[in-house]
């Protein structure tokens, strides 16, 4: 019988190289912004958000009510702040909203 070289390597190192490695990277930071929108802004604002993505550093946000949208857009400065705040290690320079 052969002996297995065993590595022993924790979880939390191999999570974000098997994400690097597989190009899974993108997915995972769309999975946190949706769930960052939902939580930052309340089931209210979710309810009439059509969908949320992250492209280029800017986050966009496609609404349903126009209304709602230029309510929003007063106080952009704001929810980008709370949305960095609630999304580490993702990049965030800007919001529009659709």
């Amino acid at each position: 019988m052969t002996k297995r070289h065993n590595e022993s390597n924790k979880l939390k190192d191999l999570i974000p190289r098997m994400l690097k490695e597989n190009k899974l990277q993108k997915g995972m930071d769309q999975m946190t912004v949706k769930e960052a929108w939902e939580s930052v802004m309340g089931a209210g604002v979710s309810n009439y958000t059509d969908s949320v993505s992250l492209k280029n550093e800017v986050l966009i946000v496609k609404l349903r009510s126009s209304t709602l949208r230029e309510e929003l857009e007063y106080g952009k400065a704001r929810i980008l702040e709370m949305m960095r705040a609630s999304m580490p290690g993702i990049n965030l320079k800007k919001i529009r909203l659709m």
